[in-house]
Formats: C-alpha cells, structure tokens, sequence
C-alpha cells in the first residue's frame, strides 16, 4: 500500500525544512518554524507536506496534495503491473517430428501467451536417436520464432541442453501494442 505522510497540522516537528515545487525541479530549501511553514502553505493555496521526518529537522514540501497522492498510488501500480508481468514465464514443449497443424496450434498458443504479457520458453525435447539430427529441431523452433516476430522478439538465441533445445521469446512492447490493436479491429 502506500505511504501515508504527515499534512498540515499533523507534523508535529517544531521546526522543518520546507522545500517549494516538485521534486523534479532544482528548488531551494530553507528552515523555518512549523507555524511559519503552514503560514506561507496556506498563502499560496497548497499543502505543506512531511515527506522525510527522520531528517533533523524534517523535510516538508509545499505541494497540492491531492496531487501529489494521485502520483503517488499511480506510480505504485505502474510499479506492481511491471514486477507481476515480469514473473510470468510460460513452456510450450514441441517435438522435432511434429506436423504441419500441431505446429500451428502451438504458435497460437505462443501468440495468445505473448499478447497477455508473458515471457515464452519454447523448447524441443529429443528422444532418442533424435539427438543426432538437431537441425530438425532448429527449423522448428527457427518457425516457432519467424511466426512470432511480429509480437515478440528472441531474448536469447536457441541453446541446447542436454537433450533439450530451448529458445527464450519476449514480448516486444513496440511490436506488441500494434499487434493488440490489430487483434481488437479483427474481433470487431
């Protein structure tokens, strides 16, 4: 959740060391009485706000917080959407003498995982005396990837594995917003 901070008449501090602006302007800061601080807060309209009270003396900015809160709770959620998409990670296990159609089938399913935002391991497990012929497998993935270009992008190159041969696609956020579009006009 987020942080709730000290407004108003809710520092208790004596004395803080105000700060006018946003954070991201170069602004000056001086020290002053409590009083003097939400004198000079209430003046120009904004809030006076504890944004570090371990500091001695505290450091408060005058801001209009309403806003700054909004700020707030939207970069936490951009924050948590980012961490929760990066944690997911999908398999799609394909064999080096599959089909045409179950081929297909997969990179739908490829797709489908691509566009909700996961990561994709796309891998080929050999048995056998399929070991041998790795270049089988290499088409495969090789098509699995030229498939998915449109929406992804390779993280890594193919890299065997003992008997697996494995390739890591990502969503491409440039590639992706378009092929979502796409995909909202075709169902329309």
């Amino acid at each position: 959740m987020s942080k709730d901070f000290n407004v108003n008449e809710q520092i208790r501090s004596k004395e803080v060391r105000v700060i006018r602006g946003e954070s991201s302007d170069n602004s000056e800061s001086t020290v002053m009485e409590i009083k003097d601080a939400l004198i000079l807060a209430d003046d120009l309209g904004l809030d006076l706000v504890e944004v570090a009270p371990n500091q001695k003396p505290p450091v408060c900015r005058i801001l209009d917080y309403g806003k700054f809160k909004f700020i707030q709770n939207k970069k936490e959620k951009e924050s948590r959407r980012a961490t929760r998409n990066l944690s997911k990670q999908k398999e799609v296990r394909l064999s080096p003498v599959m089909s045409e159609n179950d081929i297909l089938t997969k990179i739908k399913k490829v797709n489908s995982f691509i566009l909700d935002g996961a990561k994709v391991r796309v891998f080929v497990r050999f048995r056998g005396r399929q070991r041998a012929h790795p270049e089988i497998a290499m088409k495969v993935l090789r098509r699995v990837a030229e498939s998915t270009s449109e929406i992804a992008k390779l993280e890594k190159p193919p890299t065997m594995d003992g008997r697996v041969l494995s390739v890591m696609l990502v969503p491409d956020a440039n590639k992706n917003n378009g092929a979502k579009n796409k995909q909202i006009n075709a169902t329309v």
